[in-house]
């Protein structure tokens, strides 16, 4: 049967089914398993924050429950391996061999800068790029710290970056050069030459068929979705989205349906399954497809979120680093993580139950416990601080701590660079 409606609560299980939620977590997760979870999601945000962890390993952990975060280091970082970075939604890990499905973007991007009013760095770095390239080309793979030092820094708006890294995120967008795997957390730079199978971005698609191949995989990503849904899964251009999906609208690919509560139309994919019901325990990275869009989050879920690490910590309303908290087809809470390595705990600095929701404490003491030990962490804390902070800590079996020893020991929490690259 041809589905033309859904209930909100069906497209929401549809979504969450498509991103590999309804499983119960593994008590061991393959390599081939972490693979599987990847290509089903099709990409991982990158972000260089690391208070509770770095938010590209937390999608997978989400749906597939405690793994080895070295395989996947393994898998991400190799210089040959399967998964490199590019600008495929903003900075993430994609399958090596979609790196040609983005070589329109590079063009747009060289093309955008080459204009008479581009940036002044983009001038101003000319001779560095030409110096960098002569350099990967006779010395090979290289971070930025290679070949920087204190007098090419200079302060501002790039967060002291240097005109070395300023030209090789240039040189990068533009797909002069690619990413050769990480050194730390530092992106390390190669010619395409060097790390890429012969002639894979030579023969790339033109951009209407590699958007039309993008538009595909993010509706299958995303199960059902608006047309604003699916361009920002990779950041497509709405007009190139629009024609992508009536192409595919055309030849039976997708399905148009219309979704109780929501006002545009959306698109179901085929194979996308409409589960009866949903179990689905997690809290969520900032950057998971579930909620990295935040008007889809709101749409679905009636979750208005906002990161807060930017925000002056006086002015912030639900925490620094707040995760949302997934059970089954719900939002039902927020919490501020932290892993204190030092002290070996996992603190829940703030702990939230959104209106009109029903958080289970118990559950979610269930899934923190398994954080802590998948950070290899001795047990969790929680700050008296949240609608849900108490009956949180009656489910873990722990006092609360006090919010004003929780914000002394927080006193010099960072303020993050805009950089994700690191």
């Amino acid at each position: 049967m041809v589905r033309t409606t859904l209930s909100a609560a069906e497209a929401r299980r549809v979504a969450l089914a498509a991103q590999g939620f309804g499983g119960a977590p593994s008590p061991v997760v393959s390599t081939r398993a972490l693979n599987a979870g990847f290509a089903r999601l099709g990409l991982l945000q990158i972000d260089s924050v690391n208070v509770f962890e770095r938010s590209h390993y937390l999608p997978l952990f989400a749906r597939l429950g405690a793994y080895d975060r070295a395989t996947l280091d393994r898998l991400t970082t190799a210089r040959r391996g399967p998964y490199l970075e590019y600008w495929a939604h903003e900075a993430a890990f994609i399958p090596r061999d979609d790196l040609r499905l983005f070589r329109w973007r590079m063009d747009a991007f060289r093309e955008r800068d080459a204009r008479p009013n581009r940036i002044e760095s983009v001038v101003r770095t000319e001779g560095v790029r030409r110096e960098l390239l002569a350099l990967l080309r006779a010395e090979g793979p290289m971070r930025a710290s290679d070949v920087e030092h204190e007098s090419n820094v200079r302060r501002g708006p790039w967060w002291g970056w240097s005109d070395v890294k300023i030209g090789l995120e240039q040189l990068f967008r533009w797909g002069e050069v690619v990413s050769a795997g990480r050194s730390g957390f530092e992106r390390v730079y190669a010619l395409p030459e060097q790390v890429l199978p012969e002639r894979l971005l030579d023969d790339a698609p033109e951009r209407a068929d590699a958007v039309r191949e993008l538009v595909r995989r993010a509706s299958r990503a995303l199960g059902v979705g608006t047309r604003a849904d699916i361009a920002d899964y990779y950041r497509l251009r709405s007009d190139d989205t629009g024609r992508a999906l009536t192409e595919l609208t055309d030849a039976g690919e997708l399905l148009p349906v219309r979704v109780e509560g929501w006002a545009d139309r959306a698109w179901l994919h085929p194979d996308a399954r409409v589960p009866r019901a949903l179990t689905a325990d997690a809290v969520l990275s900032p950057f998971d497809p579930v909620v990295w869009f935040r008007r889809r989050a709101e749409r679905m879920y009636g979750f208005h979120y906002r990161i807060e690490i930017y925000t002056p910590a006086p002015k912030r309303v639900f925490g620094y680093y707040v995760l949302p908290v997934l059970q089954d087809d719900r939002l039902t809470g927020r919490i501020d993580l932290k892993s204190d390595r030092q002290r070996g705990v996992l603190r829940v600095r703030t702990a939230w139950q959104e209106p009109g929701e029903h958080l289970d404490a118990e559950r979610l003491a269930v899934v923190l416990r398994r954080t802590a030990a998948w950070q290899g962490l001795d047990g969790v804390e929680v700050t008296d601080r949240g609608t849900a902070a108490a009956a949180l800590a009656g489910a873990l079996g722990v006092g609360l701590v006090p919010h004003e020893a929780a914000d002394d020991a927080d006193a010099a929490e960072p303020t993050p660079a805009v950089d994700a690259t690191a």
